[in-house]
């Protein structure tokens, strides 16, 4: 055990007591509190105080005696703190040979023994700069070497034919057990503080990484919901494919062998396609077992959310701007899960406040506005993490989309999106009848090249929504 000892103790204070370990700045995030002015120069606060501290010593020094030595003493004392901001140990060996040499050959102009208020102070302060870069277990060499450093200097000074270091023994002895009960009081509680220091930032650090983890899981979910609900979209498509290739060749009389054999394929191929995405939708399925089997909603189902969220206590409007057509599944589920989770979001985070959806349809697509007023008093704080934003972002970027969310200038708060949909060459097909067809869909046609307001939606016809 103590042959181990001896072994830590040569590999840590003397094998690498000349290594190069500037002490570096503080870390942005311990500065993060501070105004920015302030942040540059707070991370060198460190180097500022040990510099201060050697201005404050030296100056001390020079001046509590009046004799000639006051600032070779000086310099003896602050040679090692300055050392210390870039060789450590290097520093230690340093201040103990001062304490040394000025002990054996001085000690009549120190007036203290072994070490005087100021070569304590300086040799302390040596240590914990030592200690704070160093392990748990440097300290306690530190400090085992500094009183056994004490102790022989003690026996010294007792040995010393001199009659004025015999008189002071027992005053070094005092001397000795003070620095020893100081020094340890003073690294063990930066021992504490640096413990509790490390280990809120391990804490921070598995927070960040949890939380990481728990955005990435949301975004793999909210993707899978995704992928589930456009699988019946695909399904119904590929389904038609296949029964439109099937039924192909008997609405042609005597068809070719070539085209017979083109149709099979096309069905073979949608079939197959079919069967692959019912297998990839079993494994999405698999963990979770109460998936919902309901066909997926579209924009002609939004009344019917409105109904809802109106029953909930949540005053809401619809606008409907540009003539209604029938837009890609795909774009109308994806619609319809912006608003439903914007509105969601109101009823969390603005309960009671009025809310208003706006649907624009222009030529090159559709555009979605959902706005709340402020709410009358403040929501309590929720326990979400901005997983809704997230899932809406992912729906709009999936069909290159864009939106954008943040606050309105009354206090409120507003998503907007924007879908776009491939422009049909025809340009007329597709008005859902009863929605503005005809001369009224051709005007409503028309407002969709004008130019569009800020918020992305036409400016100049508006027709509320039953």
């Amino acid at each position: 055990m103590v042959r181990g000892s001896l072994r830590e103790l040569k590999a840590e204070l003397v094998d690498n007591a000349f290594a190069w370990h500037p002490l570096p700045p503080l870390s942005a995030r311990r500065t993060s509190g501070l105004p920015a002015s302030l942040r540059g120069p707070a991370r060198w606060a460190p180097h500022a105080v040990v510099v201060f501290l050697c201005l404050l010593l030296l100056l001390v020094e020079a001046s509590i005696n009046s004799d000639p030595y006051g600032m070779v003493r000086g310099l003896f004392l602050v040679a090692p703190l300055m050392l210390a901001l870039f060789r450590p140990i290097a520093a230690f060996w340093l201040s103990l040979a001062a304490t040394c040499v000025g002990v054996l050959l001085v000690v009549p102009v120190w007036g203290a023994w072994p070490w005087s208020v100021q070569g304590g102070t300086a040799h302390l302060v040596v240590m914990l700069v030592v200690a704070a870069r160093k392990p748990p277990r440097v300290a306690a060499h530190l400090w085992g070497v500094t009183a056994v450093v004490g102790v022989f200097l003690t026996v010294v000074g007792g040995n010393h034919p001199s009659l004025w270091m015999r008189d002071t023994v027992d005053f070094a002895v005092g001397t000795v057990a003070g620095m020893a009960i100081v020094s340890g009081a003073a690294l063990g509680v930066l021992l504490l503080v640096r413990g509790w220091w490390q280990s809120q930032q391990r804490v921070e650090q598995q927070v960040e990484v949890v939380r990481e983890e728990r955005s990435r899981r949301t975004v793999l979910e909210e993707r899978t919901t995704i992928a589930r609900e456009l699988h019946d979209v695909v399904a119904h498509h590929m389904s038609v494919v296949a029964i439109q290739a099937e039924a192909a060749r008997y609405r042609v009389e005597d068809p070719p062998e070539e085209l017979v054999a083109a149709l099979g394929t096309i069905r073979e191929n949608a079939v197959a396609a079919l069967t692959e995405l019912r297998r990839v939708l079993g494994v999405v399925r698999a963990d979770m077992p109460s998936v919902p089997e309901a066909p997926q909603p579209t924009l002609a189902d939004l009344d019917t959310l409105l109904d809802g969220v109106r029953a909930a206590g949540l005053g809401v409007r619809k606008t409907t701007t540009g003539a209604v057509r029938a837009l890609p599944p795909g774009v109308e589920l994806s619609a319809y899960r912006i608003v439903q989770e914007a509105l969601s979001n109101t009823l969390r985070h603005a309960p009671g406040a009025p809310a208003s959806v706006e649907l624009s349809y222009v030529l090159s697509g559709l555009g979605l506005r959902v706005v709340n007023e402020a709410p009358d008093t403040a929501p309590q704080p929720s326990p979400g993490a901005g997983h809704g934003l997230l899932g809406m972002r992912e729906r709009a970027a999936m069909l290159d989309g864009v939106l954008t969310v943040g606050p309105t200038g009354d206090g409120g708060w507003a998503v907007e999106a924007f879908l776009p949909v491939p422009i049909d060459p025809d340009g007329e097909e597709g008005v859902v009848p009863g929605g503005g067809g005809g001369a009224d869909a051709r005007a409503g046609d028309g407002t969709d090249t004008k130019e569009l307001s800020g918020s992305g939606f036409p400016a100049d016809r508006t027709e509320p929504a039953p």
